[in-house]
C-alpha cells in the first residue's frame, strides 16, 4: 500500500511533468513555486545581506516561505571562494546544530515503531553508556536536561584526528558525574545528540546516516541532503566554510569534531529545506501529535518550563508559537525561524564563521510583506 508520502510526491511529480509538457524548460519544480513580495522589502533584504555579496567573499542563502509558497529565494556571495563558485539554492551547507531536528525526528520514528520509549533509561539501551548517568532518559537527551558534560571539553584544540559519534562514549567516561541530576536543569548539550545518534544506530542496527537517508531524506525527496562521512558519502554542490580574519579570508571548513553526525553533521540546501518545511506543515512524515510533542517546551522535575522541545527551541512571541534553532560550527553559521500558526518560515544559511543570521531572519520576518498573521 502506498504511503501518504508516496501519494503526495506522486501528485507533485505528475503536476511537474504536466508543467514541463506545456511550458517547456521554463517550468520549475513544485518546491520552488514563488511569489514576489513588495519591491521595497526585497531591497531591504538585499541590503541586510550586503556583507555576504561582495566580490570574493563567502556567501549566504535565504528563503522565506509564507502560506506554503516560496516568496523569497536569494543567494549571495560564493560557496567555494577558491573556485569562484556562486552560492545558490542548491548549494549544500553544513547545517551544524540545525541537524538536531533530524536526529530528534529519527527518534520519533523509532518511538512510533514501538522500538524506543522516550522515558527509557539510556543505560538500558546503549552498551557502554556510563553508569554515573544511569538516571538519564531518552527524553532528557532530546530536551537538553540530561546534565551530560560536553564531549568537546575533552578534545584538545591541537587534535587533528576527527572525533566521531562512537568516540563520544569513551570521552564521557573520562569523568564520573554529570553537571546536574537528570531533569533538574537545562543545559544545551551536543553530547546528548551524539548519544541519540548512537541509540538510533543500536536500535535500528544500521548506520545513523543510512537511517536518515532511508527513513527521512529519500521518502521526502531530499535527494541532496546527507549526513556526511568522509570517504563514504559525498556532498554535491558543496559549500566550504571560511573565517574572515584581519589577514584575509581563510578556509576553516573542518574541525576535530566536524565528523560527529548526531549533533551537527548534516549538509543540506535551501531547496531541500523547502521540501522539509513543507513536509512539516503537511504532515508528510510526522503526525500533528508527534509535532506537538516536539514543539512543546520540556518541563523540569519541579515543573519549571524550559525553552526547548525535541530538536527545536520553542516559545511564544506575541501569542504565536515561535520555533527556531541556530547552527554554529567551523566555517558555518545558520538559523531557522518558523511560526507555524502564521505559516511563515525564514531560513538563513551561511558558509562563514560568525555573523548573526538570527538577527537577519528576525528582521526579514518582521517586514510588512510577511508580518501579517
Amino acid at each position: 500500500m502506498a504511503s501518504a508520502v508516496d501519494d503526495r510526491v506522486g501528485v507533485r511529480f505528475l503536476a511537474f511533468i504536466v508543467c514541463l509538457t506545456i511550458g517547456g524548460a521554463g517550468c520549475s519544480a513544485p518546491p520552488m513555486r514563488t511569489a514576489t513580495p513588495q519591491g521595497r522589502d526585497m531591497h531591504v533584504i538585499d541590503s541586510l545581506f550586503a556583507p555576504y555579496s561582495g566580490p570574493g567573499v563567502p556567501g549566504a542563502s535565504v528563503v522565506v516561505i509564507k502560506d506554503g509558497r516560496v516568496v523569497v529565494n536569494r543567494s549571495y556571495g560564493l560557496a567555494d571562494v577558491e573556485a569562484g563558485t556562486p552560492a545558490s539554492d542548491i548549494t549544500n551547507y553544513r547545517l551544524a546544530s540545525l541537524s538536531k531536528q533530524f536526529t530528534a525526528t529519527a527518534i520519533a520514528l523509532l518511538a512510533r515503531d514501538g522500538r524506543v520509549q522516550y522515558d527509557a533509561r539510556v543505560v538500558d539501551l546503549l552498551p557502554g553508556f556510563p553508569g554515573y548517568a544511569r538516571d538519564i532518559t531518552v527524553r532528557h537527551l532530546l530536551t537538553h536536561t540530561s546534565g551530560l558534560r560536553d564531549y568537546e571539553d575533552f578534545v584538545p584544540s591541537s587534535q587533528t584526528v576527527q572525533v566521531k559519534d562512537r568516540d563520544v562514549l569513551p570521552l564521557l567516561r573520562r569523568v564520573d558525574s554529570t553537571y546536574f541530576p537528570a531533569g533538574s536543569a537545562y543545559r544545551y548539550s551536543n553530547s546528548g545528540y551524539a548519544v541519540l545518534a548512537l541509540i538510533v544506530e543500536t536500535i535500528s542496527r544500521q548506520p545513523y546516516a543510512t537511517f536518515l537517508r532511508e527513513r527521512i531524506f529519500a521518502p521526502l525527496g531530499m535527494k541532496a541532503t546527507v549526513a556526511y562521512e568522509a570517504g563514504i558519502s559525498t556532498v554535491e554542490n558543496r559549500a566550504f566554510g571560511y573565517s574572515l580574519r584581519s589577514t584575509g579570508i581563510v578556509r576553516t571548513d573542518q574541525s576535530s569534531t566536524s565528523a560527529v553526525l548526531g549533533d551537527g553533521g548534516v549538509y543540506s540546501s535551501i531547496r531541500d529545506l523547502i521540501t522539509w518545511d513543507r513536509a512539516l506543515d503537511e504532515g508528510d512524515l510526522l503526525s500533528r501529535a508527534e509535532l506537538d510533542l516536539a514543539w512543546t517546551p520540556a518541563r523540569l522535575n519541579d515543573g519549571t518550563a524550559t525553552r526547548y522541545g525535541f530538536g527545536w527551541f520553542t516559545e511564544r512571541e506575541g501569542g504565536a508559537l515561535r520555533l527556531s534553532h541556530h547552527g554554529e560550527t567551523s566555517g558555518f553559521t545558520n538559523f531557522v525561524l518558523k511560526f507555524p500558526e502564521r505559516r511563515l518560515t525564514v531560513i538563513v544559511l551561511t558558509n562563514r564563521r560568525g555573523g548573526t543570521p538570527w538577527d537577519l531572519a528576525a528582521s526579514v520576518a518582521a517586514l510588512p510583506s510577511f508580518a501579517s498573521r
